[in-house]
């Protein structure tokens, strides 16, 4: 059985832990090895997701299967109706369970939860343009809406096509 709850600074060891099982594995047929540690050091550390969740007001919440953490997706509010899905992981042991569905649909229930009544809002997610979940975000109704090369810091950049839903 699959739970989503909503995650506070208390739950930074559970999405490391989902993390360490899925960073490497999705990126390290796209990304070099040094480019992959900068990025899951930038991103992952307990003082970077402490940030990302007191600072700069992302929502996290966590996927449990039978009770263990087994993905999440966080996400922040850029203006009244625009969001940004930051990030959608599943741990590869519990990937074809539709647990990416389910986290993909709770952050969109959270961005209309969120957007004043009777608006249409806006979600977008920067994808990695060689990562195979392309497909995922587009069988979830998200399209392409345009592509960027993003310079991260140590000379590495962030080569993505911004995805973008109206819900």
């Amino acid at each position: 059985m699959v739970d989503i709850k909503i995650a506070s600074t208390d739950n930074i060891p559970q999405i490391q832990s989902v993390a360490s099982n899925t960073w490497w594995a999705t990126y390290r047929d796209i990304l070099s090895p040094e480019q992959l540690d900068y990025m899951y050091d930038m991103m992952y550390s307990t003082e970077s997701l402490t940030e990302q969740m007191t600072v700069d007001m992302h929502t996290f919440y966590i996927a449990y299967f039978d009770g263990q953490p087994c993905g999440y997706v966080s996400m922040v509010k850029e203006q009244d109706n625009h969001f940004h899905l930051q990030k959608i992981y599943v741990d590869p042991e519990f990937q074809g369970k539709g647990i990416g569905r389910k986290l993909i649909e709770r952050a969109f229930q959270h961005a209309k939860e969120n957007t004043p009544l009777n608006e249409e809002c806006v979600v977008e997610l920067n994808v990695n343009r060689k990562n195979h979940s392309l497909h995922f975000y587009e069988k979830m109704g998200m399209k392409i809406d345009r592509q960027g090369d993003f310079p991260i810091g140590n000379g590495f950049f962030m080569c993505d096509y911004i995805m973008r839903i109206s819900l």
